[in-house]
């Protein structure tokens, strides 16, 4: 019986250039590690700014496989690790930054503390959608800002990440309220939040209509820039901030007269330092639990697509064409 030394990947060699499915060596695991038979892969817009190689913050040299999130099946254990087995469904956000071998294979040797097991309720392709959105909107909801019951939580930004810190905070019985466009407005309100049209209310109409002018408990900013000036204008006195995207240069003084706080969100960190990578894996095993639970579920874009269909699901994204995530079906 012949082992395989090669796989199929996917390879980005220079900046922007057209992606190349290649045969290259199929990774060992090394202390630490499983090899996962990957079945999907995540899509999400860092990828876009990785291959163009204007993602300074999440350095990945090229010529690199991309891709961040994934879901599979573990093929084979390294030394000292625990916890897994062959056979096991798993899933989590393992690579792609860093000089980490991205998810856009056939195979990946992957630590196995950024792992947890895959919900079983569903597929791999809308396992391999969740790791980064979930792991972003769990530090920021519950790391960081400790969202409870009792708080009124504001949104803004339904969209990836979004749409997941609604229903975590939804989880815990918080009164969550998301600010988007029109459109999206049916899509939040079915996932149990009080939608807020931008274009129709100003930040002073809805905090006065919802809070009475007290403000938001907690604010998570999905947007970025004018976003974050808007969390600040939002919040409660004494509430907290919280930002994945705090770019842009921003007037503290509207958070500091409030006695407020802010947290920044910087989830590509573990894959980065190496620091803090069991705990990217807690985080998706109670992920895991809150799906088995039915209480959070991504929203995927109905197009499918398969390895050599990348460049394609990339073109979506950069027009913003897209409904929901992407994800690419490896095996």
């Amino acid at each position: 019986m012949s082992i395989q030394s090669t796989m199929k990947a996917l390879l980005a060699e220079s900046p922007n250039s057209p992606l190349r499915i290649a045969d290259v060596a199929k990774p060992v695991p090394g202390e630490g590690q499983v090899l996962v038979r990957i079945m999907a892969s995540g899509v999400n817009p860092l990828d876009l700014k990785i291959r163009a190689g204007s993602a300074a913050h999440a350095r990945h040299p090229l010529r690199a496989i991309l891709g961040i999130d994934m879901a599979g099946i573990v093929e084979e254990i390294g030394p000292g690790v625990d916890g897994f087995r062959s056979g096991d469904a798993v899933y989590g956000m393992t690579g792609g930054v860093g000089g980490v071998q991205g998810s856009l294979a056939e195979f990946a040797a992957v630590d196995a503390g950024l792992l947890a097991p895959k919900p079983q309720n569903v597929s791999m392709r809308e396992a391999a959608a969740l790791p980064l959105i979930a792991i972003t909107a769990w530090e920021g909801l519950v790391d960081r800002a400790g969202v409870r019951a009792d708080h009124k939580v504001l949104v803004l930004g339904g969209g990836g990440v979004g749409h997941i810190v609604v229903q975590i905070a939804k989880a815990v019985g918080a009164q969550v309220y998301v600010v988007d466009g029109a459109s999206k407005m049916d899509y939040l309100a079915g996932l149990g939040a009080t939608p807020i049209d931008r274009a129709a209310e100003t930040v002073e109409t809805y905090v006065a209509r919802h809070t009475g002018g007290k403000g938001f408990d907690l604010v998570y900013d999905t947007v970025g820039g004018q976003g974050l000036d808007t969390a600040f204008q939002a919040v409660s006195r004494f509430g907290h901030v919280v930002s994945c995207l705090g770019w842009g240069n921003h007037a503290l003084a509207p958070l500091s007269f409030k006695a407020a706080t802010y947290s920044g969100v910087f989830t590509l960190l573990p894959l980065l330092t190496g620091e803090g990578r069991p705990h990217h894996g807690e985080i998706m095993r109670e992920v895991t639990k809150l799906v088995e639970a039915g209480k959070v579920m991504p929203r995927l874009d109905p197009h499918r697509f398969m390895l050599g269909d990348t460049d394609e699901a990339h073109r979506l994204i950069e027009n913003r064409q897209a409904d929901g995530k992407l994800v690419i079906e490896i095996n």
